[in-house]
């Protein structure tokens, strides 16, 4: 393979551009080159076994066949693989192959990971548990082994599960990380020959890596859940893995649920799955975005193998070993964009989308992508929350206005849910459920709303009152500029049809 400053030399043999949708048909070249880089990188032992395996896949197995299989034994390709594994616009069968990655039956030894299990535990109660005769699953960084307390208290969980790291799994993630870093500087340098925006992608795939880098650190997935439990406290309809005392770095011990994938929901009724599907929204988006703390914790790897329906009815939210927070102030910024959404206002967004930004922005850039999104509103479109991602998104990529990371962990996790949605019902979207809750959270405020002074924005809408009377009284300037726009239009339109003299 060639990208026309070296010739990459592809130890594979297979080329996975056509699996790539044509709607990111411009992308294919990039992406072929960076899976041939990645394999270059990779230590010989590891790339012989992998080829190895791909040897013993018979003869006219498929692309996507093949390239699950990779994935599944390199962590980072992995997670990759559960990311996008929900994108309803890729092959169903690649996409078929890619769910499974959600949760892989075990092929670890067990016997090396019940030695695991007694080192770490050799200080704590280990006659007090019995495991399981065997494994339930294995993730992309570790093993579930199952568990139960010989002597439970009769108000706590009596059932666990052990998620133990994998023997030599930091070394081989960390390996990769590095080949992520090398391939940022590839892309890099080669932007103008796979005709990409010069975007800065080694800082993007570095904000990844140590994203990356927290799967195999176990103590902080304790603390994500211990957060995660408080954040969550009033919610009934939510259930988030109780912790046992006895965790360890290499260890996480908390409690098991029982339940089965979203996903899996075939045998309900369509209300019971657009249900379950509003309830998947409320509690990784709306809740994140409508909640009044200065900081709000939000799930960084919401793939369906990590969202349970419980036997009892409940949505449980497992494996927190990626977690983000989105601030107040970024809160209170779009909040702002989309009031100069409503009034048609363009310098207004500009202002916003440049209140986000991380470095110095292209002013005529980013008014130009303003420009092209409020021409949307226009004819039509409401300036919802596909409107206003959507327009994040073209800042990012055409204008090269740099977000924080953990904005843009959000939109990663938010790309996510939008497909684990897709497929539990169709009838469901981010776009209905988001404007009701905020409906909800808004009358939720207004008795404080009465005691609160002007310019407050201490709610869950993170608008003060001030916010709304502009709202208000902006009303007539907005209708005032949508027909000046209307007319302008039909007159350039006539002008432009008019015969040359």
């Amino acid at each position: 393979m060639t990208n026309g400053k070296q010739t990459l030399h592809d130890p594979w043999g297979v080329d996975i551009s056509p699996l790539v949708p044509e709607i990111y048909a411009h992308y294919r070249p990039v992406v072929a080159d960076a899976v041939v880089f990645f394999l270059q990188h990779l230590s010989a032992p590891r790339l012989n076994a992998i080829l190895t395996e791909q040897q013993a896949l018979e003869g006219d197995a498929s692309i996507a066949q093949r390239l699950t299989a990779l994935m599944f034994h390199c962590p980072t390709l992995h997670k990759l693989g559960q990311v996008i594994a929900r994108n309803q616009n890729l092959d169903r069968e690649l996409r078929s192959r890619l769910q499974t990655l959600e949760s892989m039956p075990v092929t670890t030894c067990e016997d090396t990971i019940k030695q695991v299990i007694r080192r770490e535990l050799r200080g704590a109660p280990i006659d007090a548990i019995r495991l399981g005769s065997a494994a339930l699953a294995e993730a992309s960084v570790s093993v579930v082994m199952p568990f139960s307390l010989i002597s439970a208290e009769p108000s706590g969980p009596a059932d666990g599960v052990l998620k133990v790291l994998k023997p030599g799994i930091e070394e081989s993630l960390h390996e990769e990380l590095e080949i992520w870093s090398r391939l940022g500087w590839f892309i890099d340098e080669r932007c103008e020959f796979y005709r990409l925006p010069p975007l800065n992608y080694a800082e993007s795939l570095a904000t990844i890596r140590e994203l990356l880098a927290n799967e195999v650190r176990l103590d902080r997935e304790q603390r994500h859940l211990q957060e995660a439990a408080e954040f969550y406290a009033d919610a009934e309809t939510i259930q988030i893995p109780v912790l046992f005392p006895f965790c360890t770095r290499r260890i996480t011990a908390m409690e098991r649920v029982y339940g089965k994938k979203v996903t899996d929901a075939s045998a309900f009724s369509e209300r019971q799955r657009r249900q379950l599907a509003n309830s998947v929204i409320e509690a990784l988006i709306a809740r994140p975005v409508w909640t009044p703390h200065e900081t709000a914790l939000f799930h960084a790897d919401p793939h369906a193998g990590n969202l349970f329906f419980t036997e009892d009815g409940r949505l449980a939210i497992l494996d927190w070993s990626l977690a983000g927070y989105l601030g107040k102030t970024e809160r209170i910024h779009v909040m702002q964009l989309v009031l100069g959404a409503l009034t048609l206002d363009a310098k207004r967004v500009a202002r916003e989308i440049d209140a986000l930004a991380q470095a110095p922005t292209d002013e005529s850039a980013v008014r130009a992508v303003v420009d092209n999104a409020l021409g949307k509103l226009y004819v039509g479109e409401f300036p919802g929350f596909r409107w206003s991602q959507s327009l994040l998104d073209d800042a990012s990529l055409s204008a090269g206005v740099q977000f924080s990371s953990e904005l843009l962990l959000y939109r990663k996790s938010v790309l996510t849910i939008e497909g684990v949605v897709s497929d539990i019902s169709s009838k469901s979207s981010i776009g209905r459920v988001l404007p009701a809750s905020a409906a909800r959270q808004f009358l939720r405020e207004l008795t404080a709303r009465a005691f609160s002074l002007p310019g407050s924005r201490h709610f869950g809408t993170h608008l003060s009152n001030l916010d709304l009377i502009s709202l208000y009284w902006g009303g007539p300037t907005a209708v005032a500029r949508f027909w000046a726009h209307h007319w302008e239009s039909r007159l350039t339109a006539l002008i432009d049809k008019s015969p040359e003299p």
